[in-house]
């Protein structure tokens, strides 16, 4: 059977990257497996053939890689020489039971706490937390080809496939940490409802550029600030944002920060601390002004640093008082600890 070609939609993260790397990012290509497929021309951008891996994306593209040209499991480009294997007789194909396999996510999940209400995941960078609306409205039946969101492994990881579960809020698909979900349609609006009321609690650490400013964050913030980007401004669809900002360890060019929030907006760490001029390190949105250059990056982050470290809440059924904490990921103690100690 032929099989289906792979499709990635370059979000606002994707922008402004090369062709290269957003396939390198988005399938666990290395570099030259990205440029092998690009150069033999198994690529379309908005259904046209891009043979230069240099070439820019842009937000909300649909890039396309042929069928069968590489397999995500093992990042590895087939030869173009292989030849298909000889199919089975027709009276075998027919008697042959089709396989089902389970879902299995590319990295083990971390599951921190689960039961028949709810269930808290330590969430790793790269996952996007669920399907967007204009993923649904663009792919219909195609999603199935589409990486699979953190939502839509877990059932299958509790040991439901059948039962779904319901995003109470969201991380960026950059962003790692603490994050619940509901399994029943009305703990997910309690859980909600806590959320606007802020009486979670939710703490995130940071790396940023420069030497950021400890103390209060708030503003107002539109869908578009002037620049085609998430920001603050006015007008009647203005909400309200508000962060805490605490500076833990000043480096000469770098600090680690830890922010709490008072609301849940969009992006709402990333603009703030972008807009102040101390954008997290690896940031390509939010760190510039407007209509203007980025602000320096020299940390060689591979995507923004930051990490929900801890989610606070009360139990829906229960009424018990649920934290949990967890450290961040490999690639950001790394990042620390050359800050610290240097390269």
């Amino acid at each position: 059977m032929a099989q289906p070609p792979l499709v990635v939609l370059a979000d606002r993260q994707d922008h402004g990257q090369t062709l290269a790397a957003v396939l390198k990012s988005r399938l666990g290509l290395s570099w030259s497996q990205a440029k092998r497929v690009i150069d033999r021309r198994h690529v379309r951008v908005a259904g046209q053939i891009v043979a230069d891996a240099a070439y820019r994306v842009k937000n909300g593209k649909r890039i396309t890689v042929a069928g069968g040209v590489i397999t995500i499991a093992g990042a590895a480009v087939k030869p173009t020489q292989e030849k298909p294997k000889p199919a089975k007789p027709a009276a075998v194909q027919r008697e042959a039971k089709p396989e089902r396999k389970p879902i299995r996510p590319p990295v083990p999940l971390d599951i921190l706490f689960s039961d028949e209400s709810l269930v808290v995941v330590n969430k790793p960078a790269g996952f996007t937390t669920v399907r967007s609306t204009e993923d649904r409205d663009e792919f219909g039946e195609g999603q199935k080809f589409l990486p699979k969101t953190l939502a839509e492994l877990l059932p299958a990881a509790l040991g439901a496939p059948d039962r779904p579960v319901v995003a109470v809020h969201r991380l960026d698909r950059g962003t790692s940490g603490v994050i619940v979900f509901a399994r029943k349609s009305a703990v997910a609006q309690k859980l909600m409802t806590q959320f606007r009321k802020h009486t979670s609690e939710r703490r995130y650490l940071a790396l940023v550029r420069g030497t950021p400013k400890a103390g209060r964050i708030e503003s107002t913030f539109v869908a578009d600030r002037g620049d085609g980007r998430r920001g603050s401004g006015s007008g009647e669809d203005a909400r309200k944002a508000v962060t805490m900002v605490k500076v833990l360890e000043q480096f000469e060019n770098f600090a680690l920060i830890e922010c709490m929030l008072e609301t849940g907006r969009t992006h709402q760490v990333r603009i703030h601390l972008g807009e102040a001029g101390t954008p997290l390190c690896g940031e390509k949105i939010y760190d510039r002004p407007i209509n203007g250059r980025p602000f320096p990056d020299g940390s060689g982050a591979k995507r923004p640093m930051l990490h929900a470290a801890r989610l606070g809440f009360t139990h829906p059924v229960t009424n018990e008082r649920l934290t949990f904490e967890v450290a961040p990921p490999a690639d950001f103690a790394q990042l620390l600890e050359q800050f610290r100690y240097g390269s």
